[in-house]
């Protein structure tokens, strides 16, 4: 007999939309924030949050299963000293709810308090029959001691309800019904209410609540449901007296639906916003005699000021003061005027746009929150006046809390009249060297320090002058922090003229005048051909921070005396780069003026691409430098320390490349560069550059080849001159958090991490003359300064430290901003002990998910809890949700898809499977060519595909080496908080060129299913048709798929294999396409090709749905020896059918083949994600094999290549832009250049020139009514049956509202004998649902056989249409859009029965995945219009035995 479990679901935090702003006052009292505290309903919780410390207090869950429309706070009641209550009413739909929120300041140890929040519910109003649109407070009744809420409908009614003796004292509804979009309700006692209700015509009708003399009626209490009720028409009893609706006026203009309404602080204006884009101003006039009790129109209102400037529907709306502030579809929330001028626009959410926005006036913050779940704070700090009541304020300008310098050079103020370019004086170059030091450089060769005073005054300094009437064509600036260089030196100037001149002055600071020392002058390039000069950090501080330096190289030990001052580049037009060494004149130490003797030029660096470098960096630990240039292409040199500390040549080295990444930032300039050590033999480069993107690759020593691994598109800036880690660099280079550049005309500083815009300055674009510096936190301190009409202007935001609020900031993590289609669990197999304690990866769970708006985001739930022990499961649950504080810990964005295409489906691949080692046997006596994954032995993929067929590859990060020097693998913490972090980068990705379709022609289709005998798929030695009843099967036209690129793919699964010989790892895939086509597709590791293996055919139906299963085989014998694997992979169609196909020998045959090609050689890393501006072409595909056979058992396959080119160029993302230029060859390059063609390794092998086809091995046809939107199958090796086979449950939902469970299991048949168990006939291998029942199928080309035991279906398991679900074999977890998830148990027989269900916040949920932490506890991700996580846990089995694992 079973013991009786505890089971419980626990809804965890939700992360989505913010659908409701309210902010909180409290009274000013010790340990208290100084600024206002923020509520913000999200799903059905309701998160509390500290802005002066920018962090989450508490989260409370107020709403089940119904999402948080609007918050209102009522009067703060100070009961004690230290004790607060506030009453808070939270609504959503139909229903209200009252709350007290208690604040208590708790006294702790060493004089220390803590300010403790609990939320506890006061009152639940009965559900109303409409929906709610608002909620106010009234003002406590000192006559009758009452506290009274007024409650807003949709069909134009307010209710008073008294919160005391929780009763309905009043109801007054407009005579007018219609429904409404919005209503505002505002004053806070009856006879000053006033009601705006925003109808379905378009129009606002304003209206108030006035007495009239009839028979009074007594307030009833209520209960249940308030239904509308013929009495209580137009009047309602309020203590002995009766009101009925007046119409002040009607409000008309707007041309479409009115969204939102808000009225002004005194009532006397109402801002409206629509659906047409505008916002408009109302100015109302509430007291006027009343000449018409009968509620005709007194007066038609007039319309103010008209806002226009969003570029999509308007969804809220604030008026404060002098200020309107507008948030919109556009994702943009703008500040104007009263005056309708718009004064600010922040644009700074992405996705469906800004949904609430708050604006407090005493503090000048201004917060926004979005579908994106971000909520941002701003604080404007405009200076505006408080105008009377009834006067109108007129502000121009918004200003800025920042310092506006402007200054001219000093002489540019002799020159009078209109300016002559060959004599006037005008800047060339700018360079910050810290906040009020600036260096200028102008065309007459002069080089100006200029000092910034707060006064807003500038001393000028004349430094040099490089030589007459030449002009200054480049200046770097090497600044030292901390140990000066030898002189006291602080400041290294170098300068380039246009004779080819070089110039290097150090600055020595004498107080606060600068004064010039050392300075070197020498020839460095003829006339014109000098156009950049670089300092390199890394050289000049690794060398010169003391005066003896040991450098031990080939053993040996080189003692440097301080002759060194450091190192410097020049630059030419045609990308010769130079290398000069500056030595320090000890025996002239007293002489300003420096000979070219002590300038020595020790390298030149040629260019493959004979393009000018923009930017450069170097490595001493790795030997490596790396350029930039300005067609975005990335050249890798070797900078040996030998050539850097040897003595003098006479002659310099010619250096040649290592390698090169062509094209890297499209066609664009590389703006910056920098390199770190990643792990041994391994250096990550990260770029910036004009194409808007941030780029990241890696250079392998032992392969000699830069690898692009990843790349983040800044969208707000068209070019991203630098990026910058704030004030704690880390050697992470992919943790970046700001990005410096441009967009358009305009200079910004972005927030990466929390994105926000920093700095914005309109200042004319990139190429004027300009410069920027950044402070140790840049919102709070940053400097600009750029050249416009011969004036220097500087911007300089510069905040004290006793004032250190950092705005702008995100206070929510910022997700996707569509719809979720898809998602997994990316789990490393990191699980808790069973003796109770739990280690940092037991507390993480990492989630992929997939948006509509083509992004891929990696998310991280983590329990904020430090190292504890508990005693079960349920304790560790209560303890995680008891406490209130959200455990979504941080969302990285892994990239998006081209063209920004919807991710469909994701899916993640971990286990590598190996193929039979005695498959050895290679054609044509071909012996096989030994390959390496050189990442690791099992690593971890996601795969994600979506529209325009776009297939999407990330792989887990190389692991790292900690302080310790031990390797990890890959999950390490890099935040400082105790908790691990996961890191993924982009391996490839795959997309057909225009107008290519991968459907066969029309005919070609009617030759394949037309009749039985012309039927290519093969089930035993002949031919047969697979549904011989649909003789006259229905084509659909494929005359316009080459002209068709709009479809797009909808499911996908994949497995690794690996051929135990050769070493060689291939990514499988199964991929669905909405033109009813599924194909098998391989991406061979590491080289990064793409192939087309099979097709499978016939499909009549779009598959929605896909699954795999890797069943072993073992020989039947007392070893019970492995000796192979079955691939079978299980597709759901939108005709409800779901077919099972064996790959297995497709798998196999390509495996044996790939083995023979040499991929080792011709690994293609010249290619990039195709997303941002300069993205690579399309692909072409061609055929491995050239001679055509009709046998589809010998595993032909075709590979995406482009005509033309080798097999180096070859698709590794399916690009079309060629590599290797013959015309731009390099010729001093050594990089390995592999360019045998691809034909003559394959064309020695007579396999088919076409794709392989797959026939079905079994079709279960309508076994659901409608569409099979989802499929899970459990893992089998845990659940053995008998005959040495493995047991699967598959478990499918539908449209249909049905799950369905199927069990099947794969057992080895005799060689020597045929089958005992009746087979299913294998000319009609399709079956009914009805026969699915103890159903025996027999492959005979096959040694196995895959026999279906049971089936067991729930008719109506949701409500709705069922989206996702899941198994493990034990119990079955599903959702639908009855926003429902539901636990089953699998009984015998695959019997399901429901065990519980929990009401989620996620609306429209699409997506659902689950992972097992420990015995009997589950880990649930539902994700839709956001995500939620759910905990599922048992504390008995269900055979008795405890539940000791927890996660």
């Amino acid at each position: 007999m079973e013991k009786q479990s505890d089971r419980r679901l626990h809804g965890g935090h939700y992360l989505g939309e913010i659908s409701a702003l309210c902010f909180l006052h409290l009274p000013p009292l010790p340990h208290l924030s100084s600024l206002p505290y923020l509520l913000a309903g999200t799903g059905s919780q309701v998160l509390l949050y500290d802005l002066e410390s920018v962090k989450i207090l508490r989260s409370f869950l107020v709403l089940e299963g119904i999402r948080v429309h609007g918050i209102a706070c009522g009067l703060v009641d100070c009961k004690e000293g230290s004790v607060l209550s506030v009453k808070i009413a939270v609504f959503g739909e139909r229903r209200v709810k009252l709350f007290n929120l208690r604040i208590e300041i708790v006294p702790e140890f060493r004089d220390e308090s803590q300010v403790c929040f609990e939320l506890t519910l006061f009152h639940s109003l009965p559900k109303f029959s409409h929906w709610v649109l608002d909620v106010c407070f009234f003002k406590e009744d000192i006559a009758t001691s009452s506290h009274c809420l007024v409650v807003g409908c949709s069909d134009n009614s307010v209710h008073l309800w008294d919160m005391l003796t929780s009763s309905l004292i009043l109801e007054v509804r407009n005579p007018e019904r219609c429904l409404l979009y919005s209503m505002r309700l505002w004053g806070d006692e009856l006879q000053n209410l006033l009601v705006a209700s925003g109808t379905i015509y378009n129009e606002i009708i304003v209206w108030k609540a006035v007495l009239q003399n009839c028979t009074p009626r007594l307030g009833s209490s209520v209960k249940g449901h308030i239904k509308s009720s013929g009495a209580f028409c137009n009047g309602f009893n309020h203590y002995g007296q009766q009101y009925q609706a007046l119409k002040i006026c009607r409000l008309a203009g707007h041309e479409g639906s009115i969204f939102r309404l808000a009225w002004s602080s005194n009532g006397s204006k109402l801002v409206s916003v629509s659906d047409d884009r505008s916002a408009r101003i109302w100015p109302i006039h509430a007291e006027m005699e009343v000449s018409d009790i009968s509620g005709e129109t007194v007066d038609t209102g007039s319309v103010g000021p008209v806002l226009f400037g969003h570029n999509a529907r308007i969804w809220d709306c604030c008026i404060v003061d002098a200020l309107i502030v507008t948030a919109g579809e556009d994702c943009t929330c703008r500040v104007w005027g009263t005056d309708g001028k718009q004064l600010k626009m922040i644009k700074e959410h992405i996705g469906r746009g800004v949904w609430r926005c708050l604006y407090d006036p005493k503090f000048s913050l201004l917060v926004t929150a979005g579908f994106d779940s971000a909520i941002k704070v701003h604080q404007l700090q405009a200076s505006l006046s408080k105008a009377p009541q009834e006067q109108v304020v007129e502000v121009t300008e918004l200003i800025d809390r920042a310092a506006i310098f402007t200054a001219c050079i000093p002489n540019s103020s002799e020159h009078i009249g209109l300016m002559d370019s060959s004599k006037s004086e005008y800047v060339r170059s700018l360079c910050f060297t810290c906040e009020d030091s600036l260096y200028v450089s102008t065309n007459h060769g002069y080089l100006y320090h200029a000092k910034l005073f707060d006064t807003g005054d500038v001393k000028w300094t004349r430094l040099i002058r490089v030589s007459e009437e030449v002009p200054i064509v480049c200046m770097d600036l090497l600044c030292r922090d901390g140990p000066k260089f030898s002189c006291d030196v602080e400041d290294w100037v170098a300068v380039g003229d246009g004779k080819g001149n070089m110039t290097v002055t150090g600055i020595v600071c004498d107080l606060c005048t600068p004064k010039v020392g050392v300075t070197y002058t020498w020839s460095a390039a003829i006339e014109r051909q000098l156009l950049g000069t670089f300092w390199c950090k890394s050289l000049g501080y690794s060398v010169e921070e003391s005066s003896i330096m040991i450098i031990q190289l080939a053993h040996k030990e080189f003692i440097l005396w301080n002759s060194v001052c450091g190192y410097i580049f020049t630059a030419d037009p045609r990308g010769k780069l130079k290398l000069w060494r500056l030595c320090n004149p000890i025996e002239s130490a007293s002489q300003n003026s420096v000979t070219s003797n002590n300038v020595s030029l020790i390298a030149e660096f040629i260019s493959c691409f004979n393009i000018r470098i923009m930017c450069l960096d170097a490595s001493t630990e790795e030997e490596v430098l790396v350029c930039g240039d300005l067609r975005g292409n990335l050249v890798l040199y070797p900078l040996l320390r030998s050539i850097l500390v040897g003595s003098c040549f006479e002659s310099e080295v010619k250096i040649t490349p290592l390698t090169y990444f062509k094209g890297a930032h499209g066609i664009s300039s590389v703006s910056s560069i920098l390199t770190a050590g990643f792990v041994s033999n391994q250096i990550e480069i990260r770029s910036t550059g004009g194409d808007g993107c941030v780029c990241y690759l890696e250079y392998g020593r032992d392969r000699q080849k830069l690898q692009f691994i990843g790349m983040k598109r800044v969208k707000e800036l068209s070019l991203v001159q630098s990026v910058s880690s704030g004030a704690n660099p880390v050697d992470d280079l992919t943790s970046s958090k700001y990005a410096i550049g441009f967009a358009s005309t305009d200079f910004i500083i972005w927030n990466l991490m929390t994105e926000t815009k920093v700095m914005h300055v309109l200042c004319g674009g990139w190429r004027r003359p300009h410069s920027y510096y950044l402070g140790d936190v840049p919102e709070m301190r940053n400097c600009f300064a750029y050249v416009k009409d011969e004036i220097i202007y500087i911007h300089r935001f510069w905040i004290p430290e006793s004032e250190r609020k950092i705005f702008p900031q995100n206070l929510h993590i910022q997700f996707h901003g569509r719809e979720i289609h898809s998602l997994c669990f990316v789990s490393r197999d990191l699980h808790a002990g069973f003796d109770g304690k739990h280690d940092l990866s037991s507390r993480s769970s990492w989630i992929a998910t997939g948006c509509e708006d083509g992004t891929v985001r990696l998310t991280r739930q983590s329990y904020l809890l430090t190292a504890f022990t508990v005693k079960s499961i349920d304790n560790l649950l209560d303890m995680l949700y008891s406490s209130g504080v959200e455990n979504w810990f941080s969302s990285q964005l892994l990239g998006e898809h081209v063209s920004g295409s919807a991710v469909r489906s994701i899916c993640p691949v971990s286990k590598i499977h190996t193929i039979p080692a005695d498959v050895t046997h290679m054609p044509n006596g071909t012996e096989r060519q030994p390959a390496t994954w050189d990442d690791r032995e099992n690593p971890f993929f996601i795969i994600s595909v979506g529209a325009k067929r776009v297939i999407t590859s990330w792989v887990l990060r190389t692991c790292m080496i900690d302080d310790k020097g031990e390797a990890s693998d890959g999950v390490q913490d890099r935040t400082g908080t105790g908790f691990p972090s996961m890191s993924f980068q982009w391996l490839s990705t795959d997309m057909p060129t225009k107008y290519s379709g991968i459907r066969k022609k029309a005919e070609d289709l009617e030759n394949l299913v037309g009749t039985t005998k012309a039927s290519t798929v093969t089930i035993d030695a002949e031919s047969r048709s697979v549904f011989p009843e649909r003789k006259e099967m229905q084509l659909r036209t494929c005359a316009g798929d080459i002209y068709e690129n709009d479809w797009r793919y909808l499911a996908v699964t994949a497995f690794l294999v690996k051929d135990p010989v050769s070493r060689i790892t291939v990514c499988f895939m199964v991929i669905g396409c909405s033109d009813a086509t599924l194909s098998l597709r391989a991406l061979i590791l590491p080289s990064r090709l793409w192939f087309d293996v099979a097709l499978l055919v016939p499909q009549s139906s779009p598959v929605l749905a896909l699954q795999h299963a890797i069943i072993p085989i073992f020989q039947p014998s007392e070893d019970n020896i492995q000796i192979g694997n079955a691939y079978i992979a299980i597709s759901g169609s939108t005709d409800g059918s779901i077919a099972f196909w064996d790959l297995t020998e497709s798998v196999e045959n390509f495996m044996l083949r790939a083995s023979t090609l040499h991929t080792e050689n011709s690994i293609d890393c010249q290619r990039r994600p195709r997303t941002g501006r300069g993205s690579q072409g399309g692909r072409w595909w061609r055929s491995l094999g050239t001679t055509p056979k009709k046998e589809p058992s010998k595993g032909s396959v075709s590979m995406r290549v482009e005509e033309g080119t080798s097999f180096l160029n070859n698709v590794a993302c399916g690009t079309s832009s060629k590599l290797n230029d013959p015309a731009n060859t390099p010729t001093g390059s050594s990089q390995a250049i592999f360019t045998a063609s691809l034909e003559s390794e394959v064309n020695t092998d007579d396999s088919s020139s076409e794709i392989c086809e797959i026939s079905p091995l079994h079709v279960l046809s309508s076994i659901h009514q409608s569409g099979v939107n989802c499929l899970h199958i459990s893992d089998g090796n845990d659940c053995q049956s008998f005959n040495n086979g493995f047991l699967y449950n598959l478990v499918s939902g539908g449209d249909d509202q049905a799950l369905h469970c199927l069990g099947f299991d794969l057992t080895l048949l005799p060689t020597s004998s045929e089958p005992q168990i009746k087979a299913v006939n294998v000319d009609n291998p399709t079956t009914k649902f009805e026969d699915t029942k103890n159903l025996n199928h027999c492959q005979l080309n096959k040694n196995y056989r895959i026999r279906f035991l049971y089936h067991d279906r729930v008719a109506s398991a949701h409500n709705s249409a069922v989206k996702g679900i899941w198994t493990d074999g034990m119990w079955v977890f599903s959702t639908g859009l009855d926003q429902r998830v539901r636990c089953w148990y699998l009984g015998e027989h695959g019997k399901l029965s429901e065990q519980g269900h929990l009401v989620i916040s996620v609306p429209e949920p699409e997506a659902l995945d689950a992972r097992a932490c420990g015995r009997n506890h589950y880990q649930i991700a539902v994700a839709g219009r956001g995500m939620q996580m759910v905990e599922f846990s048992v504390s008995s089995d269900m055979d008795g035995r405890d539940a000791d694992g927890f996660c």
